[in-house]
C-alpha cells in the first residue's frame, strides 16, 4: 500500500486529493495500515478525486456574519462548480447561516478553520424527502447536509456545522436538574407531560396545550444524509448539534471518515453519532464522539423492508476512536434487517459510556450478523454493561422465552426469515476498568447466540457475566473481577468452555 501518495501528501503538496476527471477510472485506495491488520480479505477503499478547480462561498454574495442567509449563494457555487466538472468550494473563516446544501458529484466542501456552517431552524427551509429512517421508508425534512446518488464527494477542513438541533428535539426533564430545565423552558415551545417540544417560529408551528404540533419532531432531519453515494471522504471537520442522528450513510460504498469530531449534546433524543447504514467498503479512522445516544452504530434496515434490500453492512474497519458520552461505544442494531458482516473495530477508547460494546436486535428483524472482531478496546467508567448482547431489545423478557407479545408457557416460535442470527464474533485484548456489569448475553431460546470467542480481557464491574440461551462460548484468559454476587451467570447455555 506505501507505493500510494496520502491524501494528506498530496495536499501538503499543494495539489488535489485527486488529478482531474480523465483518471477517474485509475483511483488509488485510501492509505491506511488498518488493511493489512484486518482478520478478513478486506478490499482497498478508493478515495475521492477531486478536480482542482476551486471557488470560494464568498463569491457568489455570501456574507459570514451569520445574520445573512446563504442558502442561495451555496446553491449557485455548487451549480457553477457543477459546470465546470467538479472542484472545491472553500468556506472561509466566519459564521454562514443557510438552510440545506445539496451536493453535486466531484465536489469537495471545504471548510476552513474558523469557518462555521449554521443551519437555519425555519422549518420551512427545509423541503420534504423521500429517504430512510431508523430502518424505514420515511418522508421527513431534508438533511441540512444532503446528497443523493452522488459520487466523488468530500467534506474536508477543520471548520464546523452545527445543525441547530436545539430548535427541533425533544426533552425530557427526567434529564434535567431543575436550573437545566427552566433555561432550556425559557424559549418558545411548550412543555406536556413534562416533555419539552422546540418551537423555532412562533405562529403555525405553535402548539396549544395538551397537545403541540409534532411536525417539527417527527419530521426533524439528520445532519449528514449521503444516499446511495460511492466515493466519499469525510475528514478532519467538526458536526454537531444534529435535530436527529448526527451523520448517515445509507447504501454508500468507498467511504471513508477520518479525523472528525461528533457531538451532540448528551440529552439529545435520538442524538446517535454514526449510524453507518448498508455501506460497503468502509474506513472509520481517528475521530471523537461525544454524543447523546449511540456513537458508532452499523445499521441495515428493519424488518421485512431491510430484509428485501439485500444491502449488509460489510467491509468496515474503525480504529483509533475515542467515544466519550454515548448510549453504546460501538453498537450493532437493533435495525440490522439485511445483515452485517466482516466489520472489524480496533484500538478504541470508551470513556464514560452507558455501555461499551452493544449489540442489539429482537424478533421480527431477520437478518444475519456473523464475522464481528473486536480486538484492543479500552473502557473507563462504563454506566451499564461492558458488553451487552440482547435479542429481546426494547421486549422486555420475562421468563426466560418470553417477550412483551407472549408469555413463558408459549410455545417457543419457529426460525423463520424473521429471526434474527448472530454468529462468529472474536473479542479479544479488552480492558474494562469500572463498569455496572461485566458481561450480559442474552439470546433467544430458538436462535442462541453462536461461537463466541473471547480472549486475554479484563473485566473490573460490580456484577460479573451473565449468560442466556447462548451455545459454543469459549472465554480464554478472561478475568472478572466482580465485587459483587457470582462471577459468572449460565441459564440455557451449551458447551460454554473457560481457559
Amino acid at each position: 500500500m506505501n507505493r500510494y501518495l496520502s491524501l494528506v501528501t498530496l495536499l501538503a503538496l499543494g495539489l488535489t486529493a485527486c488529478q482531474t476527471q480523465s483518471d477517474q477510472n485509475s483511483l488509488a485506495p485510501y492509505v491506511s495500515p488498518q488493511y493489512a491488520a484486518a482478520p478478513f480479505d478486506m478490499p482497498a477503499v478508493a478515495t475521492v478525486n477531486i478536480p482542482a478547480y476551486s471557488v470560494s462561498l464568498s463569491d457568489f454574495g455570501a456574507k459570514g456574519d451569520g445574520g445573512t442567509l446563504c442558502t442561495e449563494a451555496f446553491a449557485a457555487a455548487m451549480k457553477a462548480l457543477d459546470e465546470k466538472g467538479g472542484g472545491h468550494l472553500i468556506v472561509p473563516s466566519g459564521i454562514w447561516l443557510t438552510g440545506p446544501i445539496q451536493f453535486v458529484s466531484n465536489v469537495d466542501l471545504h471548510v476552513e478553520q474558523g469557518a462555521l456552517v449554521l443551519f437555519t431552524t425555519d422549518y420551512d427551509a427545509y423541503p420534504e424527502v423521500t429517504t430512510i429512517y431508523e430502518g424505514n421508508t420515511s418522508t421527513r425534512k431534508m438533511a441540512p447536509l444532503y446528497a443523493y446518488e452522488v459520487n466523488n464527494i468530500a467534506i474536508t477542513g477543520s471548520g464546523s456545522f452545527d445543525g441547530q438541533g436545539q430548535a427541533w428535539r425533544p426533552s425530557k426533564k427526567g434529564k434535567f436538574t431543575s436550573s437545566q430545565w427552566s433555561t432550556l423552558t425559557s424559549g418558545s415551545g411548550v412543555e406536556v407531560n413534562s416533555v419539552w417540544y422546540p418551537n423555532a417560529k412562533e405562529d403555525d408551528l405553535k402548539g396549544v396545550e395538551d397537545k403541540p404540533d409534532m411536525r417539527r419532531v417527527t419530521n426533524r432531519p439528520v445532519l449528514l444524509d449521503f444516499i446511495r453515494c460511492n466515493r466519499v471522504l469525510l475528514k478532519d471537520a467538526t458536526f454537531s448539534n444534529s435535530p436527529a442522528w448526527n451523520i448517515h450513510p445509507l447504501m454508500c460504498e468507498d467511504l471513508v471518515i477520518d479525523n472528525v469530531t461528533i457531538r451532540n449534546p448528551w440529552f439529545a433524543q435520538n442524538g446517535d453519532g454514526l449510524d453507518l447504514e448498508s455501506c460497503n467498503r468502509v474506513l472509520i479512522l481517528n475521530s471523537t464522539f461525544d454524543v447523546g445516544d449511540d456513537a458508532i452504530c452499523i445499521k441495515s434496515g428493519k424488518d421485512k423492508e431491510g430484509r428485501d434490500w439485500k444491502r449488509p453492512c460489510q467491509n468496515v474497519i474503525i480504529d483509533g476512536c475515542t467515544v466519550l458520552h454515548g448510549h453504546g461505544g460501538f453498537v450493532i442494531g437493533s435495525e440490522m434487517s439485511s445483515g452485517a458482516n466482516n466489520i472489524y473495530v480496533h484500538n478504541c477508547l470508551f470513556n464514560g459510556t452507558d455501555t461499551g460494546l452493544r449489540m442489539k436486535s429482537t424478533r421480527g428483524r431477520g437478518g444475519v450478523i456473523e464475522n464481528i472482531y473486536i480486538d484492543q478496546i479500552n473502557m473507563v467508567a462504563i454506566s451499564g454493561d461492558a458488553f451487552t448482547f440482547d435479542l429481546y431489545y426494547a421486549n422486555k423478557p420475562v421468563g426466560g422465552k418470553a417477550d412483551k407479545d407472549s408469555s413463558a408457557e408459549d410455545a417457543v416460535p419457529p426460525v423463520t426469515e424473521e429471526t434474527p442470527c448472530f454468529r462468529n464474533l472474536y473479542i479479544s485484548n479488552v480492558i474494562c476498568q469500572g463498569a455496572k456489569r461485566a458481561i450480559w448475553f442474552n439470546g433467544l431460546p430458538e436462535m442462541p447466540l453462536e461461537n463466541l470467542q473471547m480472549r486475554n480481557s479484563l473485566f473490573v464491574a460490580d456484577k460479573g457475566c451473565e449468560m442466556h440461551y447462548a451455545k459454543d462460548i469459549t472465554f480464554e484468559n478472561v478475568t472478572i473481577q466482580n465485587s459483587k454476587g457470582e462471577r459468572v451467570i449460565t441459564a440455557d447455555v451449551t458447551n460454554f468452555v473457560e481457559k
